[in-house]
């Protein structure tokens, strides 16, 4: 072999090294397909080997149980209020928010805004949302639902001196 660099013998230990673990990941995954063919692990699964030039390895897919019973959701789990995903863009001229709520429909949803925050509930959903702008015109104030996502538009405003009110907030 042709000596290239002064510290050939490190790459050759990192190309050992790499092809012992592509090796035992590969024993690993066939092993994992054929406790899955043999009914050792039980579940629904689809498992795709890729062997092509210059791109080895598998898909897998599926959901398994351990024990014999399925997985139980804690029920406190299940009465807990979550935080949906929100997106917050500060304009020139208004707050735009647009907030997430898988399943909920605009009916369930619960929207008050003050000079400083919004406030949305629906279901086992709450967020409370600071925000940016000195001051806002809660009057004007308009919110859609189309598809689980809540756009709420807040048009900003020069503070003139009103004490923070809460106005609800009706979701066309």
């Amino acid at each position: 072999m042709t000596k290239h660099y002064e510290d050939d013998e490190i790459f050759q230990d990192i190309d050992s090294f790499y092809k012992r673990i592509v090796e035992r990941m590969f024993k690993e995954m066939k092993d994992f397909e054929t406790a899955i063919q043999g009914g050792k692990l039980k579940g629904h699964w689809k498992v795709n080997q890729i062997d092509k030039p210059g791109m080895k390895g598998y898909v897998m897919r599926g959901r398994f149980q351990t024990g014999n019973e399925p997985t139980q959701i804690p029920k406190s789990a299940l009465n807990e209020k979550r935080e949906p995903l929100t997106d917050i863009f500060d304009e020139k001229d208004k707050i735009r928010i647009y907030i997430e709520l898988p399943g909920v429909d605009k009916k369930e949803i619960k929207l008050d805004v003050t000079d400083h925050a919004i406030e949305v509930k629906a279901k086992d959903f709450f967020k409370r949302v600071q925000l940016p702008a000195e001051s806002v015109d809660r009057e004007k104030a308009s919110a859609t639902c189309k598809n689980g996502v809540l756009e709420i538009s807040v048009p900003k405003i020069e503070k003139i001196g009103k004490d923070a009110e809460r106005r609800s907030i009706a979701i066309d």
